[in-house]
C-alpha cells in the first residue's frame, strides 16, 4: 500500500508499506487477514459508475428524482436518527481524521454506501456532510445565481423578499434545487429541537458560507469579507420560507430518499 486506505471489510486503515488484497473486478481493498469476511460473490463496479473525487452537485445525483445524492440522504438520515438530542449539532466539530476517512470511504463506494451506524460520534457524520458540500466545485446556489440570491435576501419587505427567493430557487439546476430543499427541511427539524440549541441564526452561520458561498471559485479578500454576513442572511431567509414550499420540490418521490 502506497497511500493508506480503509479496509473494505473491517473499516480500519491499511497503513503505508503493508500488504493488501485488491479485487480485480470491483477494486475492493482488504487486509489479508480480512479475506474470509470478503462479500462473495463480488459485484463488478464499472469505474465510470463510481463518484468523482470532486465535481458539481449533479455529478453525485441519482438518475431519478428527487435528485439528492445518496451521501447527503444517508448523512441526514443518520443525524436525524440519533443526533437531534446533541447540543451544538453541526457547530461542534468531529475528529478531522475520521471525517476525512469516512468521506473518502463514501465517495469510493459510489452508489452502495457503507452504513454510518458504526460511526460512534454523530459529529463525525455532520462533519462528512459539511465537508462534502464544502468540497463541491461550486456552491449549491451556483456561481451564476449567487448575485440574485444576495439581492433577493436584501429586499426589506418580507413578502417581496419571500417571492423573490422562491423565484430564484426555482431557477436552480434540478439537482441543486432538490438537494437544497432536502437540506432546508432537515435544518428546520434541527432548529426545532430544543436539545440541539441550534436556532436558525446559528445554523445560518454554520451553513451560509458552505451553501451560499461566493460568486466565483477564487473570490478576492474583499469579496470574502463582504459576502460572509450576506451568506448568513440568505440562508436565514431561505429557512424562513414555509416547509411546504420545500416539500413541493421533493414531491411524491420522497420515499425514494430512504437510503
Amino acid at each position: 500500500v502506497i497511500r493508506p486506505e480503509p479496509c473494505g471489510a473491517c473499516g480500519s486503515r491499511i497503513r503505508f508499506g503493508k500488504a493488501a488484497i485488491k479485487c480485480r473486478q470491483c477494486q475492493l481493498l482488504l487486509h489479508p487477514k480480512c479475506r474470509e469476511q470478503c462479500p462473495s460473490p463480488c459485484t463488478p463496479r464499472p469505474r465510470h459508475h463510481a463518484w468523482p473525487r470532486e465535481g458539481v452537485l449533479a455529478d453525485f445525483a441519482p438518475p431519478t428524482p428527487p435528485l439528492v445524492p445518496a451521501l447527503v440522504v444517508q448523512c441526514v438520515t443518520e443525524v436525524e436518527r440519533r443526533g437531534l438530542t446533541e447540543t451544538g449539532l453541526y457547530r461542534v466539530p468531529g475528529t478531522e481524521q475520521l471525517v476525512r476517512e469516512w468521506k473518502r470511504r463514501l465517495l469510493r463506494a459510489g452508489g452502495t454506501l457503507p452504513a454510518l451506524g458504526s460511526v460512534a460520534d454523530i459529529h463525525v457524520v455532520c462533519g462528512v456532510l459539511k465537508d462534502f458540500l464544502r468540497g463541491l466545485k461550486e456552491p449549491l446556489v451556483t456561481f451564476s445565481l449567487h448575485p440574485a440570491f444576495l439581492q433577493a435576501a436584501d429586499i426589506p419587505d418580507d413578502a417581496a423578499c419571500s417571492t423573490a427567493l422562491r423565484h430564484v430557487v426555482s431557477k436552480l439546476p434540478p439537482a441543486n434545487r432538490d438537494t437544497l430543499a432536502f437540506l432546508m427541511l432537515h435544518l428546520l427539524r434541527v432548529s426545532h429541537s430544543p436539545d440541539c440549541k441550534m436556532d436558525v441564526l446559528n445554523l445560518s452561520r454554520v451553513f451560509g458560507p458552505t451553501l451560499v458561498g461566493h460568486s466565483s471559485a477564487n473570490p478576492t479578500p474583499l469579496a470574502i469579507m463582504e459576502d460572509t454576513p450576506r451568506q448568513c442572511k440568505v440562508l436565514a431567509q431561505l429557512l424562513s420560507l414555509p416547509p411546504d414550499f420545500w416539500r413541493g420540490f421533493l414531491g411524491t418521490e420522497q420515499e425514494n430518499l430512504v437510503p
